[in-house]
């Protein structure tokens, strides 16, 4: 692996451009196998496979108001009005000059001062010659900076993506487990009576009464938790769409069933990962910065030649500036060579080169983390699967265990005690169950996010 990481370093800090190589020398395929994944690695608009009108219409308001998103769209701009101001450095610079004064001074051998007006006008042009690269190295720079605030962009956006589907299909899992607890406390207030009803008529006894009623009390009691879950995920959805916490809250009361996961996941390939996570492509966009700004510290050491040129015209009087004989011009080459800085330019050097490490490094890095977070959350998305289906097996089991020990109670052939555990039982594994419900759809979100999936390459 280390080997591996190092091939595409190298390839990464030798030649950069803005669309990364087509193919890196990482591992074929991911190590985690998920069932209904596929090689297809189409994952733009994810979320519409989910066939949820509510979510993409939350998602597409997200991604018009998200106030952080426009923040690094705003980046996005500031980096491009810097690359404007490194380009200008390339070209020659024109000034004009507009000069009026009022000078009072003494002659040599005259003692009397005198006082004379001065009007100037003229132009001042220079042009810094780029023999030696520096400021070509510069807009390298500022082209490579545009470029890592232009994937930091689609960064925050595949994040963004991810936290809306994850918020809203966590709102839709704890609608549906207060249902489910709406529906076990009118069973067990129905329990309640008629144990109260059979203890009253001598068939049951005062301890079966006490313990239905602790039962539905704890059932009660899970309430408000839930309820104060499913208001904290209206206050994320909200402010993710750069509104007030509160201005979702009517418009998702209703309740509605988790969005539906598809049968098929276009995973791709692993070598997919480089040329799609706007992580992976910014932390690359900052090794070829890095390097460019090296190559700006090296020209420091060599001289900077400067053309240039002064023309205009002077005179003691507004009406003199219109004579000939007050035109002046200069045109020349000046030339700077540094001879002693203190150092100051070996220690800028090497600042730009340990810089120039550092992004290597976290380009290294951005790829191993990259790897891990796919890794993981096919991982869990699949695991979770595997606790669902299971899951699925066990709420149906623990509906009948209910039903009939409700039933043998009835009759007199169980104790109270069995229905009270098959109650409980039933509703643990029906609030588990609407759990891996809600983590199967957010961890497939997850996986997308990981995928890099949520933007256009185009």
């Amino acid at each position: 692996m280390k080997t591996t990481l190092s091939l595409i370093l190298i390839g990464a800090s030798v030649s950069w451009s803005a669309a990364l190589p087509s193919s890196a020398p990482v591992a074929a395929q991911f190590h985690s196998q998920t069932a209904g994944a596929s090689a297809d690695p189409a994952v733009e608009q994810w979320w519409r496979t989910f066939h949820d009108p509510e979510l993409d219409s939350l998602i597409e308001r997200a991604v018009r108001a998200n106030l952080d998103l426009k923040v690094a769209a705003s980046r996005v701009l500031e980096a491009r009005a810097a690359r404007g101001v490194a380009r200008a450095g390339l070209l020659p610079s024109l000034e004009a000059s507009d000069l009026a004064q009022r000078l009072r001074g003494l002659t040599p051998g005259i003692p009397a001062p005198y006082e004379t007006n001065i009007f100037q006008q003229g132009f001042d042009a220079s042009w810094e010659i780029d023999f030696f690269g520096g400021k070509r190295h510069a807009l390298e720079a500022a082209k490579a900076d545009v470029a890592a605030a232009e994937e930091a962009r689609r960064d925050t956006l595949v994040s963004l993506l991810a936290e809306v589907a994850r918020n809203y299909s966590e709102l839709r899992g704890t609608q549906r487990r207060l249902e489910i607890a709406g529906n076990n406390i009118r069973l067990q207030s129905d329990t309640l009576d008629l144990t109260k009803v059979r203890a009253e008529a001598g068939l049951g006894t005062e301890l079966d009464v006490v313990r239905q009623a602790s039962q539905l009390a704890a059932t009660e009691a899970t309430v408000p938790a839930l309820e104060s879950a499913r208001q904290m995920s209206v206050h994320r959805l909200s402010v993710l769409l750069g509104e007030e916490p509160a201005t979702l809250a009517e418009e998702l009361t209703e309740v509605k069933p988790l969005p539906a996961t598809p049968p098929v996941v276009p995973v791709g390939l692993s070598s997919d990962l480089l040329k799609r996570r706007p992580d992976i492509r910014r932390a690359d966009a900052e090794v070829a910065a890095a390097s460019a700004r090296v190559g700006v510290a090296r020209s420091d050491f060599f001289p900077k030649i400067t053309l240039t040129g002064a023309a205009g015209r002077q005179g003691t009087s507004f009406s003199g500036l219109t004579l000939g004989a007050g035109n002046f011009f200069a045109v020349g080459p000046a030339i700077r060579l540094p001879i002693f800085t203190g150092g100051r330019l070996r220690a800028n050097m090497e600042a730009q080169k340990q810089r120039y490490s550092q992004a290597q490094l976290a380009y290294q890095n951005t790829v191993l983390r990259s790897l891990e977070e796919t890794e993981n959350a096919l991982t869990a998305y699949g695991r979770e699967q595997e606790r669902r289906e299971r899951l699925q097996a066990a709420a149906q089991a623990s509906r009948q265990a209910t039903q009939l020990a409700n039933e043998l109670y009835t009759r007199g052939l169980a104790d109270f005690l069995s229905v009270l555990d098959a109650q409980r039982q039933q509703l643990a594994i029906e609030d588990d169950l609407v759990e891996s419900d809600t983590a199967v759809v957010t961890d497939l979100a997850a996986l997308y996010k990981a995928l890099g999936g949520g933007w256009s390459g185009q």
